[in-house]
């Protein structure tokens, strides 16, 4: 659904960008002059590539990032800012996402790309013109074939390319399909005629390039269609033209190669073999076959492929996507193939949740992460559809601990679950499932009313109340609220009655979660016979089987009730164990508790400094997710305390160095930082204005006019930690170029 795009981390291109030398140059500079600029132009005129291109060059001016959010995938207007939430980093509990977006980055200098918007257009300029009201360093930089209408915004009509641009592209294209191939002058004249009739543009001269291996370049040119406009007449002349060659290259494809084109048009934000297997093969194409057509389309430039660390992906441009779908109507296969992809991603779903508890668990959040958008796509099918609904609800209550609280997509989903629990419908399992879903959720942001209604509703049928699995979510549900209230005796009455109703075997994941929340109930009681014996029984379930999830939560609990009974270096081992897992699967709210609750320990062992540095750090994962620690009153007060000791022994100038210092850390440094992975040594408290020695050593260089990469070259360092400390100390010095820094360091002697 979104790419998160860093300073260091634009996507990786698997072929070279051509020309544009202009078109870059005047992006930059109108993106100095204005805070939003919309490249529009026609599907394959290569608004994308130069949308990126010119966040590659321009990365350096943007501090605090350069974030793409691909919308082309996204086809709710309701999850806009929501995608965009994700994109920045921040996960989207208790406010809405434009709340969370607007007062985070308010102070961020940030170029925000926002690539594909025409089909949403009027969420997205709703979106940038709110952000640009309030957020006076974003930049925002839009693709769409329409502006989007936003006072102060600046429209640059992308241009095809010209004549020597558009002939290096076809050649540089044709030899990645044919081995040794050149433009030359022999072949110089037919090509540029090729390009000038499908004029200029980029898709359209790639696809005929990676006609190469079969043809050669007079009979390409003989080939295309005399007249390449579009019977289509209400069509602009280019997109006549693409529409022409799209028409021309689908002819030129074998029958099996045109049925996985429209078949394949069925996924949204791409596929793995594996589904396309699943959901496209049959009637005319045998399973065996699908793996051989994907590669000849590939070959063809009708697929992308893209690695994602050892998996390989695939997609299709959103024109090429475009056109398959129309033929899959044609075909009258579109209905069936929504099924078959909706039952594929269900079946994804239901698999990973039996292979909880096992050593594949990371492995089934990271592709369950990878087909976000696709499962979007599966339940707004299920939510379209009569006599779906019951689908919808397993797959929402399904992506609880995936997405939901794993992830910490809280606000998404409660927006999905809100739209499926509206449509009337008959009591069932399902729905009493996705009740206590939604009120597990409340409960977490603090809703204890909206929580408690929902366990009514699900209550309500007595019937329901015989599945054990049922009795034992609503007895959660309900000590959750208790134990977030500060209501420990009663939240630990519901949780035992809960593992009570739970037969041994029976739904693990739940009583799981219930052993979680009772562990912590007693423990902070303390409870030592029923913790311990709570402890035991969770490590016996999981320990064994590898699991990462529920274990962290466990060390967690155990840590907390180690440190209850004052024995704090105990507690300190078994926090950072936590996180050793929580990083494995991503688990943000988990290292969020577990970074949180390991500064506490460390200000009971009078590391201050540490314990301030851990206490800004978890701050920021609270930032990113967007929900209110003082939800947790059965916890905040340890926070209270050890922010008023650290005052206390620091100072407040001291507290407040250690604290920024540690707010500034990535959700990796700072796990790297609570496991002793690199120094961890805070430097002395000193006021936040004087620089710690490795600010002063860049400013230094920034004196002797190096740039980021000479400086990150000359340190041995990232050009991104470069551009990290050089704001860190513009920020304290309270100067905005790097001019008034060398000033500063002359002024230093």
């Amino acid at each position: 659904m979104s790419t998160v795009v860093r300073t260091s981390g634009l996507p990786l291109e698997l072929s070279s960008f051509v020309g544009r030398r202009h078109e870059v140059g005047e992006v930059r500079r109108l993106l100095a002059e204005s805070r939003l600029v919309t490249l529009t132009g026609p599907g394959g005129v290569g608004k994308t590539r130069l949308a990126v291109e010119v966040s590659r060059v321009m990365h350096r001016a943007f501090p605090d990032g350069v974030v793409l959010v691909e919308l082309d995938q996204l086809r709710d207007a309701e999850l806009v800012s929501n995608a965009v939430a994700l994109a920045v980093g921040m996960r989207e509990a208790g406010r809405t996402s434009l709340e969370m977006l607007v007062s985070y980055l308010e102070s961020r200098r940030l170029l925000l790309v926002l690539d594909n918007s025409e089909h949403l257009v009027d969420a997205v300029a709703g979106l940038s013109g709110a952000l640009l009201q309030h957020c006076p360093e974003l930049r925002i930089l839009a693709t769409s074939r329409e502006w989007l209408g936003v006072a102060g915004e600046v429209v640059m009509p992308v241009p095809p390319l010209g004549g020597s641009e558009a002939v290096t592209l076809f050649g540089e294209r044709a030899a990645s399909v044919r081995l040794g191939y050149t433009v030359n002058a022999a072949n110089e004249g037919v090509v540029a005629e090729i390009c000038q009739r499908l004029d200029g543009l980029p898709l359209a001269i790639e696809l005929a390039a990676a006609r190469v291996r079969a043809l050669s370049e007079k009979d390409i040119l003989v080939r295309l269609p005399q007249s390449l406009a579009s019977p289509r007449r209400v069509l602009p002349a280019r997109q006549q033209t693409l529409r022409s060659c799209i028409e021309w290259s689908h002819g030129l494809c074998t029958e099996r190669e045109r049925l996985l084109w429209a078949r394949l048009s069925v996924f949204a934000g791409g596929f793995e073999l594996d589904a396309a297997e699943d959901v496209c093969s049959g009637a005319g194409l045998a399973v065996h076959d699908v793996l051989s057509t994907v590669s000849s389309l590939l070959d063809k430039s009708i697929l992308v492929a893209e690695q994602h660390g050892d998996v390989m992906r695939y997609r299709m441009l959103e024109t090429i996507r475009e056109f398959g779908v129309e033929r899959l109507e044609h075909l009258g296969e579109h209905a069936g193939l929504l099924r078959r992809h909706r039952d594929f991603h269900l079946g994804l779903i239901e698999r990973a949740n039996d292979d909880w508890v096992s050593p594949r668990q990371a492995v089934w959040f990271a592709r369950l992460d990878r087909e976000h958008a696709n499962v979007q796509a599966a339940v707004d099918h299920c939510l379209r559809q009569p006599g779906e609904l019951d689908a919808a609800f397993r797959m929402l209550a399904g992506l609880f601990h995936f997405y939901w609280w794993g992830r910490g997509w809280a606000r998404e989903g409660r927006l999905w679950l809100a739209r499926a629990l509206d449509r009337p419908g008959p009591p069932s399992v399902e729905r009493a499932r996705a009740l206590l879903t939604d009120g597990s959720l409340a409960s977490a942001d603090g809703q204890f009313d909206i929580a408690l209604r929902r366990l009514a509703d699900a209550r309500a049928d007595a019937g329901l109340l015989a599945d054990p699995s049922i009795a034992a979510f609503g007895c959660w549900v309900e000590g959750s609220v208790d134990l977030y209230s500060g209501k420990l005796p009663e939240a630990v009455e519901a949780f035992e009655q809960g593992m009570a109703v739970l037969p041994p075997g029976v739904d693990v994941q739940c009583r799981l979660d219930l052993m979680l929340s009772y562990s912590s109930a007693v423990g902070l009681l303390g409870d030592v016979a029923r913790a311990t014996a709570c402890h035991e029984e969770w490590l016996r379930l999981t320990e064994p089987a590898g699991e990462c999830f529920h274990r962290s939560y466990a060390l967690w609990s155990m840590g907390l009730f180690a440190m209850t009974r004052g024995e704090h270096d105990q507690a300190a081992e078994l926090h950072r164990e936590s996180i050793r897992l929580r990083r494995d699967i991503r688990d943000l709210t988990g290292i969020g508790w577990s970074t949180e609750s390991l500064s506490w320990v460390e200000s009971a062992l009078g590391h201050d400094e540490v314990a301030a540095t851990l206490l800004g750090a978890a701050d920021r994962v609270w930032e990113i997710m967007g929900r209110p620690l003082r939800t947790y009153q059965h916890l905040y007060p340890y926070h209270e305390e050890t922010e008023r000791v650290g005052r206390e022994r620091l100072g407040g100038k001291g507290f407040e160095y250690a604290f920024v210092h540690g707010r500034a850390m990535s959700v990796d440094e700072a796990i790297a930082f609570s496991l002793n992975e690199k120094a961890a040594a805070v430097e002395p408290a000193e006021p936040p204005a004087v620089l710690t020695r490795r600010e002063r050593e860049i400013a230094g260089l920034i004196a002797e006019g190096l740039t980021s990469r000479q400086i990150a070259d000359r340190l041995v360092i990232s050009v991104r930690t470069v551009e990290t400390h050089t704001e860190h100390i513009l920020a304290k010095l309270g100067v905005r170029s790097r001019v008034q820094v060398a000033n500063w360091v002359s002024r230093q002697g």
